[in-house]
């Protein structure tokens, strides 16, 4: 049985509600999940004056050297300019004594992103993701087409051979539909299936 971590930073609501469903999907393959939040960073005035969601019902990781405990990671976090926002950034900044010692290489990684707009840097913001575990040495999975309610033109839908992703619209009102939450699934199931054969 593999163990995956959902690891994600959530400002509205949108991407904790992409982590239960990655969860999810790891679970109904039979593996086992944990969800963590990194830290928020920002100040105390400065996210209620956005009006911030607090991450509640997840613990918050303690650290970069939890990340070895687990077969596979899915990193989740809304794009900021179309790139990880400042929270999820940091705390990959501090993972330099895990880099060093090599142990995430050869474990599975995946992304899973939020914007605001269809072309509000989804992609570019999960190759932000990607890239930090690339360098770590993990293997990466994407959305594959197996998928195949990404595709299609008749609603509004997340979705990218990088990873799962939803749409929030400008105002933040659109929380992920089914076909956004399916793709999470799908992904969290893909990284759970391959950590087992890569580990087994």
């Amino acid at each position: 049985m593999a163990r995956i971590l959902v690891l994600y930073y959530s400002s509205y609501g949108h991407i904790a509600a992409m982590a239960e469903a990655v969860a999810e999907g790891v679970r109904e393959a039979g593996h086992d999940c944990e969800i963590r939040h990194v830290p928020e960073t920002a100040p105390k005035e400065v996210a209620e004056a956005a009006g911030f969601r607090k991450m509640e019902g997840h613990r918050q990781i303690d650290g970069p050297e939890e990340l070895a405990d687990f077969d596979g990671i899915v990193v989740g976090a809304p794009t900021r300019f179309g790139r990880m926002p400042s929270q999820m950034a940091a705390f990959w900044d501090r993972a330099g004594g895990l880099w060093a010692s090599g142990k995430l290489i050869g474990k599975v990684g995946a992304a899973f992103t939020s914007t605001a707009a269809q072309h509000g840097g989804q992609e570019t913001t999960l190759f932000s993701i990607l890239t930090n575990l690339l360098h770590m040495g993990m293997t990466i999975v994407g959305l594959d087409y197996g998928y195949g309610e990404q595709n299609g033109v008749d609603e509004v839908k997340g979705g990218a051979p990088y990873g799962a992703t939803t749409i929030a619209g400008g105002d933040g009102s659109r929380m992920p539909s089914e076909a956004d939450l399916g793709g999470a699934r799908y992904l969290g199931r893909r990284v759970a299936e391959t950590a087992a054969r890569l580990a087994g």
